[in-house]
């Protein structure tokens, strides 16, 4: 039975302004989190759409983040109007050693980097995020482990990487992609997991303890009630209870 995930969370010195800034670019909405005070979540009309969530912290980014968002864009036009409008929000022009791509790669007021994709048919009817973006030394090898452990099936793979669908094949994809840099320190941005409905949290951590996750050390004290644990090349991501 696999791992739901239920989205990805980001650290942020101003979770608010951060959250409203994503919801405006995506074309969700944002609202504080119910159960953690000053957090605030972004979320589609698409229940099954893997959610954001900025949680306050006091450092300020400094590397590159392993984790990253994608943007789609119907056409040329609308990718030109895109890049546009963030930037005047408040988005800055970012150089990850990209090249002359078809792409635009910007990040948020943060420093959070993310792409505004060229127009492809696979996004096409995508709700504002086409893809959610893993970097990885050897993506076949995390490509397993997350198709393992979520259930999403693998759409396609290249000297890029690796593409995993979500169930219902509908976008936003996984996408985890080569980089030659190793993860080097706790990252900004992770997954959060749980068990379906009718699961059980530990049950899921020994599961993916299997499958080649670690016990990781984020601070998080003996009295939290999620698991924190890394894949096989470090990345951390939590297992929360059964939603």
């Amino acid at each position: 039975m696999a791992t739901q995930l239920w989205g990805v969370v980001i650290a942020a010195l101003d979770p608010e302004a951060q959250a409203r800034w994503w919801a405006d670019a995506l074309g969700w909405r944002a609202a504080p989190d119910p159960d953690v005070e000053n957090d605030w979540i972004v979320e589609a009309d698409d229940a099954t759409v893997p959610k954001l969530l900025f949680e306050r912290v006091t450092d300020a980014k400094t590397i590159k983040n392993r984790i990253h968002l994608d943007l789609a864009s119907a056409s040329t036009e609308t990718q030109a109007a895109t890049v546009s409008r963030l930037r005047a929000a408040g988005a800055t022009d970012a150089d990850i050693g990209q090249g002359a791509t078809a792409w635009v790669v910007l990040a948020d007021p943060e420093g959070n980097e993310f792409c505004v994709l060229d127009p492809r048919d696979r996004y096409r009817g995508a709700p504002g995020l086409a893809s959610i973006v893993l970097d990885a030394n050897d993506p076949a090898r995390l490509a397993e482990f997350w198709t393992a452990a979520t259930g999403w099936a693998e759409g396609n793979r290249g000297d890029y990487g690796v593409s995993l669908h979500r169930p219902g094949d509908r976008p936003p994809d996984l996408d985890i992609i080569r980089v030659p840099e190793p993860k080097t320190v706790k990252g900004r941005a992770h997954f959060d997991v749980h068990p379906p409905a009718d699961g059980d949290r530990d049950a899921e951590v020994e599961r993916l303890a299997a499958l080649g996750a670690t016990p990781a050390d984020v601070g998080q004290g003996a009295d939290a009630s999620w698991v924190v644990l890394a894949d096989p090349e470090g990345n951390e991501f939590c297992v929360l209870r059964p939603q």
